[in-house]
Formats: structure tokens, C-alpha cells, sequence
């Protein structure tokens, strides 16, 4: 890449010489770095644009920067003004309860001992991300989820509910009519249903009431932290910023967290962090990985995965048992009762397994085509898969989910 296309932001240096320097002086250079940023930024993009490999990333796709973070909120409310299929009191007290203490903080109180049957009414879990660099009186989306036994929560309203942190802090409050994406009907004990309806969303539902401090530099250094651990990632990355932005911009940390340098001007360091991450650089390759879900059967496998010649034989044990009720019935007049009886019938059958010689392959294609060729089933080749990594044949890392 040109020099031309280099961004300069003057940067904090480790050895201070603000000290030889007049703050007029100073004053007018940052002036001009940050009048001349956009405009610099701007060409790079362009030129960077023009010349982007054809399998690079940005390194806002391949990084994070820390600090920069959301934070899970959750809180306890009601839902009230349910068409009846709200919580079953004698099934869910906490209900009750927590529509009695509400009362009783709105100066209502109930009778000891009173009994309510409440069937428009539903306790629910509130939950909400607080994105990084909210500010109080922002708006935030929270999620409604029903703990009890209501129906649905179509047409309900969700009453005030302050939601916490881990910190057990408020940070937002939440309030408004819920929307509930499925649909339900029933009629004489017959139910159709469609989607979920146990659970709502309320889009801008919450108040942010408290800012979570997002300190974006320490010691005069920013840090990106990799999505993945790869250390010739790290080292493409650190390349790639000292080429465009001068050297000793950016420093290697370990595999997977990078250190910048930040600009002396606190008031540059969102454009710094902004070109930063239209940075485009090519990933190193990632490990050959074989993912398997035990589950459903699922395999996936990368690109970088290779087989080694192997013998394979593996034989199908199948197990069938079949249960056929019987009536015996008596004789008229005889005394006797009519029993029913159960007569099981079990067959156990095994497949031999022919042993069958799986080639090598160096591609992902090939590693396939060898693998189709024994003819077994998925959850058939889940097994395969850990033998021949056992064996030594399979190169590449087992991840079972």
C-alpha cells in the first residue's frame, strides 16, 4: 500500500514531551489533525476499497473492542388485562401475592384472608440488553415471558417493573402493551395454536435510568479482542494498522487481543476507532474442526479437514420390540373375570459390517466423497468420525454439541 493512504493521528507516546511545547502550539495542531481526518479517512477507504483482497474482512467483523459491551437486564412484573387466560391463583400464589403487595403500595388494602380469583392477570419475567454508551431517558427494547400458568399474554399490559443488573442496580423501567406474535383458539375442548403466545416483546418498552461507564482506553492503549483465537490473525491485524496508521501503532498482546495506541486528543479517538474498523485484512486459516451434534444427528465440518487412509467397518444393531395386547375373556356363567393380558415379542438383529477402505483426502470435497462412500447414516458417522480420530486418521479437532 502507498504511503499516501496512510492516516495520521497523533498518537500517545510512551515518553512524555508535552513540556518543550507551548499549548498554543499544541492547540493548533490538534485543530488541524482533526479538520483533516475525515478527508484522510475518506481517500484511504477509497483506496482501500479499490484494492481489497478478495477474502479479506473488516476488522469490525473479526473484533470487538474491549469495554465496548451490552449488559443483561432481567425484573419480576405483572401483566394485567388478559381476555381470561391469565394465571390459574391456585396454581401460581406467588400471583396472588404479588398482586397484594402492589395493591398495598397503592394504598389498597385487602381484607385478611380474601381469596382472589383472578383469571386477566399474569406473572412474568422482563429481560433486556442495555447496549454500550446508553444515556438515561433512552428507550430500549425488553422481552416479556410468562412464568405461571397463563394461556396467552395477547392484549395484555405490562405494569411497572424496574429491571437489575447483575450489580442488583435499577437500570431501566419498563412498562407498556405487550405484542405477542402467535395466535390461539379453542371451543369445547379443542385448541389450535400458532407460534408462541406465552411470550411477548415491547419495542422502546423500557427507560434507561442509569448509564453503565464504558472507559474506552487504559493506560493510554485500546485494546480489540479477536471473535477467535488465531495467533496469524493477531499478526495480519497489528501489520495492517501500523501500515496504514505508522509504526508502533499497534503491538500484539497474545492470540487473540490487540494493543492501540491511542491519539492525544480524547476527541479523535472515535474517528481513530472508526478507520480502524473499515480496516480491511485477510484472516489467518482457522484449525480444521469437525463439529457434531449428538442431538439431531448434525455434522459440519471445515474446509481445512483431512483424511488419512483407514479401514472402516461398522455394523448396524437394530432391536425391535412389539407388544400385543390380548383379552381373555371367561365363560358365561362361569365366575370368572375378563383380564387383558400382554404378549411381547423381541428380535434383536445385527448387520455384519463389511470392512471398507476409505482413501485419503486433502480436500473437503474428497473427505465427502470418502465418507458417503460407507453408506451409513449420520448419527452412523458420529461414531466413525470419533474412531478414526482415535485412530489417527481423522486430522482435524472433534466439537460435540
Amino acid at each position: 500500500m502507498s504511503s499516501s493512504s496512510r492516516i495520521v493521528f497523533p498518537l500517545r507516546s510512551h515518553a512524555s514531551h508535552s513540556s518543550h511545547s507551548s499549548p498554543a502550539s499544541t492547540l493548533r495542531a490538534h485543530a488541524l489533525g482533526l479538520r483533516g481526518v475525515l478527508a484522510r479517512a475518506g481517500l484511504a477507504l477509497a483506496l482501500a476499497l479499490a484494492c481489497q483482497p478478495a477474502n479479506a474482512e473488516r476488522v469490525r467483523d473479526l473484533a470487538s473492542v474491549q469495554g465496548v459491551r451490552d449488559n443483561p437486564l432481567i425484573g419480576y412484573g405483572l401483566v394485567v388485562g388478559l381476555d381470561g387466560t391469565g394465571d390459574q391463583t391456585m396454581q401460581t400464589p406467588f400471583t396472588t401475592q404479588s398482586l397484594s403487595n402492589m395493591l398495598s403500595q397503592l394504598g389498597i388494602t385487602l381484607p385478611a384472608g380474601t381469596n382472589m380469583q383472578l383469571k386477566n392477570v399474569a406473572a412474568v419475567m422482563v429481560t433486556a440488553t442495555l447496549p454500550s454508551f446508553v444515556r438515561p431517558g433512552q428507550a430500549i427494547d425488553v422481552t416479556v415471558s410468562s412464568m405461571g400458568s397463563a394461556k396467552s399474554l395477547r392484549g395484555g399490559t405490562l405494569l411497572m417493573t424496574p429491571l437489575k443488573g447483575a450489580d442488583g442496580q435499577v437500570y431501566a423501567i419498563s412498562q407498556g402493551n405487550l405484542l405477542v406474535g402467535g395466535a390461539g383458539a379453542s371451543a369445547n375442548g379443542s385448541r389450535v395454536q400458532v407460534n408462541q403466545l406465552a411470550v411477548g416483546r415491547i419495542a422502546g418498552g423500557a427507560i434507561v435510568e442509569r448509564a453503565v461507564p464504558t472507559t474506552l482506553a487504559q493506560d493510554g492503549m485500546m485494546r480489540l479482542e479477536m471473535n477467535d483465537t488465531n495467533f496469524d490473525t493477531v499478526t495480519r491485524v497489528v501489520a495492517a494498522l501500523n501500515e496504514r496508521f505508522g509504526g508502533g501503532t499497534a503491538l500484539a498482546l497474545d492470540g487473540r487481543t490487540v494493543g492501540l495506541r491511542t491519539p492525544v486528543d480524547p476527541g479523535q479517538q472515535v474517528a481513530f476507532l472508526a478507520a480502524v474498523q473499515e480496516l480491511d485484512v485477510t484472516p489467518g486459516e482457522s484449525p480444521a474442526r469437525v463439529v457434531l451434534n449428538a442431538r439431531t444427528g448434525s455434522i459440519v465440518m471445515n474446509r481445512m479437514v483431512s483424511l488419512q487412509s483407514c479401514a472402516v467397518a461398522h455394523g448396524n444393531l437394530s432391536v425391535v420390540v412389539n407388544t400385543t395386547p390380548s383379552v381373555s375373556q371367561p365363560g358365561a356363567l362361569s365366575g370368572g373375570r375378563t383380564v387383558v393380558t400382554r404378549q411381547s415379542q423381541i428380535q434383536v438383529t445385527q448387520d455384519a459390517g463389511a470392512l471398507r477402505m476409505v482413501g485419503p483426502g486433502a480436500s473437503l470435497a474428497e473427505v465427502v466423497k470418502a465418507l458417503n462412500a460407507l453408506g451409513a447414516t449420520p448419527a452412523d458417522l458420529i461414531s466413525i468420525l470419533q474412531a478414526m480420530k482415535a485412530a489417527g486418521a481423522l486430522k482435524a479437532e472433534l466439537d460435540i454439541i
